[in-house]
């Protein structure tokens, strides 16, 4: 299940993080991104109409689409039913997490702390997004972090732009970020594509 999740994390340097609120965008929006070179997609679950832009997006050749911000059991069980590949969390239960690690589901589960990553390691997890990335003390904070841990894997996600992106990406234990400025509100489809051929440069 890890190389699941290591091998989705190391298809490109960021994974847009897609806040959702028309799911008649959601297939335009995912190939152009496909097109600039990011195939992995994360629809935050904050929208109603997220669980249907996850059901346009998985039509899109090549993406990758997995369903952000899955708090509970059920959220989980509805971003299943949508066709997510991934599960993306913004903190760790051992309850939410025993779920979807029996489930053998890729996933990457939220951290900021020491105790939430031993709370990973307990669930045979290795690969986390450090969440949220620039208010639990930046880059910093996560190599100070990631010193005890040596074979954690990170995607730290919030508050990273496209000029911080490459000193995160340079810290060995990250194999992406995760970012929204990809898919600006109002951005068009033009402009997706372009933001996503920038970000895949990254690499």
């Amino acid at each position: 299940m890890t190389s699941g999740i290591e091998a989705i994390m190391r298809t490109g340097p960021v994974i847009p993080v897609l806040v959702i609120d028309d799911a008649a965008t959601a297939r335009p929006l995912a190939q152009a991104l496909v097109a600039g070179g990011l195939r992995v997609l994360e629809v935050t679950l904050r929208t109603p109409a997220a669980l249907d832009a996850i059901r346009e997006m998985r039509q899109v050749d090549g993406a990758i689409v997995g369903a952000g911000t899955v708090v509970g059991t059920d959220q989980f069980a509805q971003a299943m039913d949508a066709g997510a590949q991934f599960i993306v969390s913004p903190g760790l239960t051992e309850k939410l997490g025993r779920v979807i690690v029996d489930s053998g589901v890729p996933f990457l589960p939220g951290v900021s702390s020491a105790g939430d990553i031993m709370r990973g390691y307990d669930l045979g997890l290795r690969h986390f997004k450090f969440f949220p990335a620039e208010t639990s003390g930046g880059l910093k904070a996560l190599k100070a972090l990631a010193a005890p841990f040596y074979e954690a894997k990170f995607c730290p996600t919030g508050g990273i732009s496209a000029s911080t992106a490459p000193d995160w990406l340079g810290f060995d234990p990250v194999l992406c970020v995760g970012g929204s400025w990809i898919a600006p509100k109002g951005a068009d489809m033009a402009q997706v594509e372009a933001l996503a051929r920038a970000a895949s440069a990254l690499a």
